[in-house]
């Protein structure tokens, strides 16, 4: 099943997609991020959809504005991708290889639940920045809470998948980076989520033997395929990022947990690693990329002139005199 947030006529609903693009909106409830944390888990929220289904239709999916599936609780960004980690090294630090520690857990880090973009929304570019990336992810939410979680238990925590663009300032990552704090500013400005939430049931026919979901991956900027993975080449599964995130904390219904950029293309940073220049070149004002996970969609964004940063001083050197 497949749901998705959308406006019409000045109001804001939630709403289950039947293929046909008919949009049939959830009786009562205007965010699909509350249907989802009154379900408790999956098969409550399939019981109201298949509900919703019975009532009269709405407008077709062609006819309103679609918003981000959800607005999420969190958003962990994790990184799973070694072929990602090898060319963004290259592009980003300089360095080659993948870090012996990065295969050691899922890392991840987190980003901002507060400018959270929708499939077809124009992206600003970020203030000072001269270098905006995409980066193809696929994220899956969280539909109930857990701690602790092995990962046979947090399967039954993964409501939905949707489809995540990390959109990344690389010139402004670069430098913040070599502070040890990790992203700041070069990933504070858009994170892409949509078209839809497709629920965890859907896409179980996508399942390798490995527990791995073998779904095609395809970026194109401005008409021109630039890059193609499997999602299935991610080095851990869904659920054992969801374990290692619900690790001595909470994961709670609403959380977004992206999958990390895949690679061959996942992003032009790793390309321009691999190739030694800047080829493709960074995204600029009147770009559009269009990232699609098989299964589930595409979101389609057009870059747009950003705002000038705000001038701040250079941080002062004091004279650490004391009481």
């Amino acid at each position: 099943m497949r749901f998705a947030t959308y406006v019409h006529q000045h109001q804001t609903h939630a709403a289950v997609v039947e293929t046909d693009g008919t949009l049939y909106p959830v009786p009562g409830v205007r965010s699909l991020t509350e249907l989802i944390e009154s379900a408790d888990g999956l098969a409550a929220l399939l019981q109201t959809g298949t509900a919703s289904l019975g009532a009269p239709p709405g407008p077709h999916v062609s006819q309103v504005r679609l918003l981000p599936p959800l607005q999420p609780t969190s958003i962990r960004d994790f990184v799973t991708f070694e072929e990602h980690i090898e060319g963004v090294r290259r592009s980003v630090d300089g360095v080659s290889g993948v870090t012996e520690q990065w295969y050691a857990a899922p890392t991840f880090y987190f980003t901002n639940p507060h400018a959270v973009f929708g499939p077809h929304d124009d992206i600003p570019m970020p203030p000072g920045s001269a270098l905006l990336d995409y980066e193809l992810e696929v994220a899956a939410v969280i539909g109930r809470e857990g701690r602790d979680l092995t990962p046979g238990q947090a399967r039954d925590h993964i409501v939905g998948y949707t489809v995540f663009n990390d959109w990344s300032a690389r010139d402004l990552q670069s430098a913040e980076m070599k502070v040890g704090l990790g992203p700041c500013k070069g990933k504070d400005t858009a994170t892409t989520l949509g078209p839809c939430l497709v629920t965890a049931d859907e896409l179980e026919p996508y399942r390798d033997g490995d527990g791995f979901l073998r779904l095609a991956l395809t970026a194109d900027v401005n008409g021109q395929v630039v890059g193609k993975d499997l999602l299935s080449n991610m080095s851990w599964t869904f659920e054992e990022m969801v374990a290692y995130a619900s690790r001595g904390t909470r994961v709670v219904p609403g959380d977004v947990l992206g999958s990390g950029t895949c690679g061959n293309g996942g992003c032009l940073a790793e390309l321009w690693g691999i190739r030694g220049e800047q080829t493709p070149p960074p995204l600029k004002a009147g770009d559009t990329v269009t990232l699609t996970a098989e299964g589930i969609g595409s979101v389609s964004n057009t870059v747009v002139p950003g705002a000038d940063p705000v001038p701040l001083p250079a941080g002062r050197r004091r004279t650490r005199e004391r009481p």
